[in-house]
């Protein structure tokens, strides 16, 4: 059995009076990928923003490759680690977002340069060697120098994995990456993401392509209300589902 690469432990979030989260437990191992579905205010995007603290938990515990995010513990108490150690975890934790969120004033090559430089303290032509065999991984090496206004939307979010990709992350989470695209090009990201999947990358990836799922993931997720309903392989979940949500779901989406 491989290790267990992210570790989600009774983790409960809310927003003033709304529980987004009621006690999630998930548990993703190394080299695999796991997919999360959901209704929209299911709390999927929350419990990936949870996982790289970007909002922390009101209670529970996440913990990445056997250290605990955004905490440290004391006996039986968890105390908050500084903004400065919080940044050095997520270096491990790549983040792409369904709108991209490239930096709008940087080359294409710039965008995947600047954490690894700043980040990590790479050297600088370490660093540009290093994106410009990643902008060849995801089919733009041709446009290093383009800006990110220059580019169509598959080929910015195509950028921003590889931006993602350029910190060598322990684990990758993907929130929705196509739900910005127009259609024709959602496929050419999806690509990039599969081809991913056949290297051993371990993520975690919420996505609406049902097909998708069905191709890519070791486990598919399904989370409603704040809680996981049901999960499995993707041929138990998503072809014979146990639970009536489940089915409900999966009935307006096939």
């Amino acid at each position: 059995m491989s290790e267990v690469m992210v570790d989600v432990h009774g983790v409960h979030k809310s927003f003033g009076p709304q529980q987004v989260l009621r006690g999630v437990d998930l548990r993703v191992r190394a080299g695999e990928v796991t997919v999360v579905l959901g209704p929209s205010g299911s709390g999927k995007s929350t419990l990936l923003r949870a996982i790289n603290h970007l909002e922390k938990v009101d209670s529970g515990w996440i913990g990445v490759d056997g250290e605990l995010i955004g905490y440290r513990r004391s006996g039986d108490r968890l105390y908050e680690l500084k903004e400065k150690e919080v940044l050095r975890q997520r270096t491990g934790i790549g983040f792409v977002f369904q709108n991209f969120r490239l930096f709008p004033h940087l080359t294409v090559l710039e965008n995947l340069v600047e954490a690894p430089v700043s980040a990590l303290r790479r050297p600088r032509g370490q660093a540009e060697e290093s994106a410009r065999r990643l902008l060849d991984r995801v089919g733009l090496a041709d446009r290093a120098d383009a800006f990110p206004r220059q580019l169509s939307g598959g080929q910015q979010q195509r950028v921003a994995i590889a931006r993602a990709l350029a910190l060598e992350p322990k684990v990758l989470l993907f929130d929705e990456p196509t739900s910005a695209l127009d259609p024709e090009l959602v496929g050419e990201v999806l690509d990039v993401i599969k081809d991913l999947a056949g290297t051993g990358t371990t993520m975690i990836v919420v996505t609406h392509e049902i097909g998708f799922a069905r191709e890519v993931a070791d486990t598919v997720v399904f989370l409603d209300g704040g809680v996981v309903v049901e999960q499995g392989p993707p041929e138990a979940v998503l072809d014979a589902p146990r639970h009536a949500r489940t089915r409900a779901f999966l009935s307006k989406v096939l």
